[in-house]
């Protein structure tokens, strides 16, 4: 059975893109910036102060931030973990 990613820190870079160190020691970046600048549920993040708040859930499971409303949104460790995967793939190719 295959272990779920777990995030040990998160880190903003710049205004939709985060850093983030999984347990298992890999390290990658990730830019959300076309997840964010889709569909209502992540306007809130749209505002730069608002994507400063991240946060790692407890045994970093997720991340998230919680909107002035109380509301949460979150994207779990695993597919921030193919995100930042498949993106440096992406850069690696360009790259070469």
């Amino acid at each position: 059975m295959k272990k779920l990613p777990r995030i040990r820190s998160v880190a903003p870079v710049i205004h939709g893109v985060l850093k983030l160190s999984f347990i298992d020691g890999y390290e990658g970046i990730v830019d959300l910036r076309p997840v964010i600048a889709r569909g209502k549920i992540f306007e809130w993040l749209q505002m730069p102060e608002n994507f400063q708040k991240v946060r790692l859930d407890e045994y970093g499971h997720s991340i998230s931030w919680i909107d002035d409303d109380g509301y949460e949104i979150d994207l779990g460790a695993d597919s921030l973990r193919r995100d930042c995967q498949r993106q440096e793939d992406i850069h690696k190719l360009m790259v070469s």
